[in-house]
């Protein structure tokens, strides 16, 4: 058995990462004999479709359980397809999660726990981003991050499906991932509309 966890480091006594898709790393243990593995998140960085990328990343290494502090609904709903219980609201160190796991203290969480482009608030600068972000007050994805266009959408590049997957699970990774763009569009052609309506 194995679950993973979003970490802001490559041991066991970093700290857990409250963002899914763009955390630094990903912790991937096995709770009763605590081997780990350490993924580093290629997505962290990216445009957009982190959380999507990541969520095939972890689904491909098996886990049965990802714990993390915050998931998003895109990620929620490619790890969920791939059968992998989501568990938000972890905090602390990465070690204590995984005792906490084992002893059967978090329960799986039921949907998304923050709206679409969430960790991008957090990235303002370089490194994990927690000062100003989760405060709320950079506008969750929202305000600041949706005005500054630029197709962030749009270069995100779509990851293959991992191949351990079976061709039902690789179907409903791609339809998430063909629902996810349709609502960026979605969302870029609104703003496009709102910023030509301004110039007028």
């Amino acid at each position: 058995m194995k679950i993973a966890i979003s970490s802001t480091g490559r041991t066991l006594d970093a700290e857990v990462d409250p963002r899914f898709g763009r955390c630094q790393y990903f912790i991937v243990a096995d709770p009763e004999a605590m081997d780990f593995e350490v993924v580093d998140n290629s997505s962290a960085m990216a445009a957009g479709g982190a959380g999507i990328s990541a969520g095939q990343v972890i689904a491909a290494k098996g886990v049965e359980a990802v714990l993390t502090g915050n998931c998003g609904p895109n990620a929620y709903q490619v790890l969920s397809s791939a059968g992998i219980k989501v568990i938000t609201g972890v905090s602390g160190k990465v070690k204590d999660v995984i005792e906490g796991y084992r002893s059967g203290k978090f329960q799986s969480s039921g949907q998304a726990n923050v709206p679409d482009h969430f960790g991008m608030g957090g990235m303002t600068g370089s490194g994990p981003g927690m000062g100003r972000g989760m405060g709320m007050g950079r506008g969750m994805g929202r305000g600041v991050g949706r005005g500054m266009g630029m197709g962030f959408a749009m270069s995100a590049p779509i990851s293959p499906a991992p191949e351990s997957q079976s061709p039902e699970q690789e179907l409903n990774v791609l339809r998430t991932q063909s629902q996810a763009l349709a609502k960026q569009l979605d969302d870029i052609q609104r703003r496009i509309d709102e910023l030509e309506k301004k110039r007028k």
